[in-house]
Parts: structure tokens; sequence; C-alpha cells
């Protein structure tokens, strides 16, 4: 559907090449992408190159990121063709031996190899049968750069690392040692704050240009999201009503019924709030809200992205548009969940929240007073992926009806991918009584994991599902002031049993 097309569009798109910045630009009076500094502008970094990744190099090969997600993902890409003749190689700290790493590879590609064609399957095995594993100190200066010298360009480097640890890691790379057209991936949450997040766009900048940098929100490379674009500007009947005179609010709600499973090394340092709510929710708020823009291609999308989180902000006080919440020992199904604070890894000074929501306010003329609520938590008794548009009541329902008379809701799902329109209609019998009935379609599932399509885009060039630089920095502006006034204390770090639906003070009227 709506991603399809713009994958069509960025083939047709002019293929415009950007020249490296250098450090004496800044002085003068040009940013470190060769930009004005005041006002900042931001390329949008449009494809300069169609040249396939000859080889994916993955840093933090030996981590739970690689296992429990790029690797599947990636299975799912070679068993379609579209990675042809691409080599997997892996690094990390861990010493781990030939067999382990081939071990852990064969493992994720099972699961791709009974669906896939002869072709498909020949891809998988010649990956894992070719691809090795280095013990590597990333952030030590010359062993990174003299493993790249072995490899084949251009070569995409996966950062599936820390954020303070990928800053390490580029920091000790010169431009001259990356192979031409070379790629840097970084996942998310991009930096630790928005200075952080500043410098290492710095760092990456003078390696490669920004069209080369792959900010990866793997949330922006499921069809679902995209297919909100679809939905709203291909419908006559939506966009009229898309707005603060027709819409009370709406909700981004990312609910897990996973706890800890063993993420403590990162989760404990992250929580919900970051982990979460500023590295995915943000930008499918901005899906939801933006203006439409002229095309779908990447630099008009993501100037659309950008211009609504410039206007998005969480104001104070943060008792009344922010909440957080820890779990405690319980139950979810069949397991039994022990309380946050002693799962293994935790330091339970940190209060770090494992269900977070924020009420962000977009400042602009057509969601000026719409609350947005962004609510992100793991441990909770119900698995819920959804955003919830809540339109404003009819202004009169005429007398002689009763019954339902609520607002209407639009629902959409991102696992499992439905759109759900919820109206209210007479019923049966008695036809002057209303009854909530809901429209229900299935929206275009995702060929690929998430992943897989994350990892398409790497490889051939297209940025459309990267995160830019300057919103990457944005989205730590939103929640950074949060933080601080969690941090000391102002708003109360609240409980909930595991396999709840949260705090019990929590209260919320959107409809299940």
């Amino acid at each position: 559907m709506a991603a399809n097309a713009a994958r069509q569009s960025l083939d047709d798109c002019p293929q415009i090449k950007m020249s490296q910045p250098n450090k004496s630009e800044s002085t003068r009076g040009l940013d470190y992408l060769g930009y004005q500094v005041a006002p900042a502008r931001w390329h949008a970094g449009t494809v300069t190159s169609k040249t396939t990744v000859k080889t994916l190099l993955i840093l933090g090969a030996s981590g739970d990121l690689t296992g429990r997600l790029l690797l599947p993902g990636l299975a799912g890409l070679l068993a379609s063709g579209r990675a042809p003749g691409l080599r997997l190689v892996g690094a990390g700290s861990d010493p781990w031996s030939p067999e382990q790493w081939q071990e852990r590879v064969k493992g994720a590609f099972e699961a791709a190899v009974g669906g896939a064609d002869a072709t498909g399957q020949a891809a998988l095995a010649a990956v894992a049968a070719g691809t090795e594993y280095h013990q590597v100190d990333v952030t030590a200066d010359g062993p990174l750069a003299e493993l790249l010298a072995t490899l084949e360009g251009p070569i995409a480097i996966y950062f599936a690392l820390p954020p303070h640890v990928s800053q390490k890691a580029c920091e000790v790379l010169h431009r001259d040692q990356l192979p031409a057209g070379t790629r840097l991936v970084m996942e998310k949450p991009f930096g630790s704050g928005t200075e952080s997040a500043h410098e290492l766009n710095k760092t990456l900048a003078a390696l490669v240009p920004e069209d080369h940098i792959h900010r990866v929100d793997h949330f922006l490379g499921k069809a679902t999201v995209l297919n909100i674009l679809g939905l709203r500007f291909a419908n006559r009947f939506l966009e009229p009503v898309w707005n603060r005179d027709h819409i009370e609010k709406v909700e981004v709600i990312f609910d897990e019924d996973l706890a800890l499973e063993g993420r403590a090394r990162y989760y404990d340092t992250a929580g919900a709030l970051r982990d979460m709510i500023q590295s995915h929710l943000l930008h499918i708020m901005a899906f939801l809200a933006i203006d439409a823009p002229a095309t779908i291609e990447e630099r008009d999308l993501r100037d659309a992205v950008a211009t609504v989180l410039r206007a998005s902000s969480i104001k104070a006080p943060y008792t009344g548009s922010t909440r957080r919440a820890r779990y405690a020992a319980g139950t979810i199904g069949e397991r039994k969940v022990p309380d946050y604070a002693a799962e293994e890894g935790v330091d339970p000074s940190r209060n770090t929240e494992t269900l977070a929501e924020v009420r962000v306010d977009i400042d602009n003329w057509r969601w000026k007073g719409v609350p947005f609520i962004l609510r992100s938590g793991k441990a909770l008794g119900r698995r819920r992926k959804e955003a919830v548009i809540t339109f404003r009541p009819v202004p009169h329902l005429p007398k002689g009806f009763s019954g339902v008379d609520s607002p209407n809701q639009l629902r959409i799902g991102f696992g499992p991918d439905v759109l759900q329109l919820n109206v209210d209609v007479n019923g049966p019998g008695d036809i002057f009584t209303l009854d909530r009935a809901s429209l229900v379609a299935e929206l275009n599932a995702p060929g690929m994991l998430p992943y897989g399509e994350v990892l398409e885009g790497i490889l051939t060039g297209d940025p459309l599902l990267s995160v830019r630089g300057d919103t990457a920095e944005d989205c730590w502006r939103i929640i950074e002031p949060v933080l601080r006034a969690w941090e000391s204390g102002t708003v109360p770090l609240d409980e909930y049993d595991a396999g709840s639906a949260g705090p019990a003070n929590w209260p919320t009227d959107v409809e299940d």
C-alpha cells in the first residue's frame, strides 16, 4: 500500500550527491552538515547510490538484539531473495568460537528456511556457511579499523550496542579508514540526551555523508505505520475532521505482557520512557499528526515529521502531564513474575520505571489543545499495541434516542494489524435505542519482519525508514525535562502487580 508507493517514489527521484563536510566549514557559519547554523536546516538525505552493500558487519553480535531481532530479520530478507551476494560478519567483546557464532546464525535462520524457495534456501545456506565472528574491542583505537580493512565494501556497519559504546566506537574511526560507500547504522535510543545525540551526529557527519547514516527505528519498518499515510490521505471523509475541532484526544499505546526477560543490562539504565516513548512512540505520533506532504518521498515525508516534532512538548507541571510506575511480583497467565527490583542485574536505587505515560502537546493550528497520550509498559496483563483516535461527541443528539451515546473511536492496531471504527447505530428491535457497533478491516500486513524491512533499506541505500538527525535530537528535547523531573523525585514512582492493567490509581477511559 503506502509502503510500496513510497519505495516506487524513491526509485523515481533524482539522485543528488552531497559533498563531504569538513571541520573548517564550522568556522564559516556552517553547521557540521554544511548548512547555515541558524536557523538549522537539515538535508533529508536523498539517495546518492543504489549500490548494494556487500558486507553486513554487526557490532555487538553476541548480544540480545542480534539474536532476537537482527538475525531473524536478515533471514527473512535472504529467504525472499532480496539480498544477493551478501556476506555477514559478526564482532563482539565476548570470546566466542567460530562454532558458537555459526550455531547462533543457523538457529536464527532455521525458521525462515521452511518458507523459502530453493533460491532463498540457497542464500540462507551460503550466508550461514560463509559468516565469521571476530572478538574486537570496538572502543580501542585500531582493532575495528583493522577489521574493516579486511572486508569487501561497500560495508554496512550495524552498531547493535549501547549508545555510549557506539559513540566511542565512532570516535576512534577516521574517514579514510572506511571503505567507499560505507553506511553507519545506529540503533535507538540515539545518544542518551539532546547534547550526546548532537555530538554523535557531529561524529557521524565527520565519517560519512548524512544519507549514509541510518538511525534505525524498527517501528517505522512496520507496514501498518506506513499505512497510516494511506488511511489518512486517501480517504476524503477523514481529512476534514482530522483536527482539533473534531478530535478530542489521540492515544498511542504499546503495552507488553513480557517482563524484563534477561535485558537488565540495557533496560535498567533506560526505562520505558527512553526505551519506547522517546525512541519509537513520538515518531508514530508524528505520523498521525502530520499535514499532508506533497509526496511520500523521503524528503517531503521526513520534513513533515520534523515539523510536527518541533512543535511538540510535554508541559509542566509534570505531576499532571506524566506518570510512571514499576511492576511488583505477580502472575501473567501461567508465569510467575518476580518483583522488578529483585530481577537479576537490576539496581533498585535507580528507580527505573517499567510503565510510563506522558501527555504531549502539539502547538500548531491543527492540534492546539488536543492531548496526545503516549503510554508503554512491561509485565502488564494484556498485550496492547494500538493508536486510538477519540472524536468529540456530537453537539446535539435529537431527543427520543436512548442507549449508547459515546464518542466515536478509530483504532489502528499494530499487532494484529487491524483497523476498527466504533460507531453508534440503531440497534435491533427498538430502533430508537442506539448500540455500539464496530467496523473492522484487516490492514496490509508486512511481508517481512520489521528488522527485515529496516535491513533492506540499509542495504539498498533507502533512507525513508531511517530517522533524520534533527528529529533524533528533537525527540530527546521533548522528554529531557521529564527525565530531570523524574530523577529529582518530583513525580512519584507508583507500583503495579505484574499481570495487572497498571496502578489502580491510573484510571483510563479508553474502551476495551
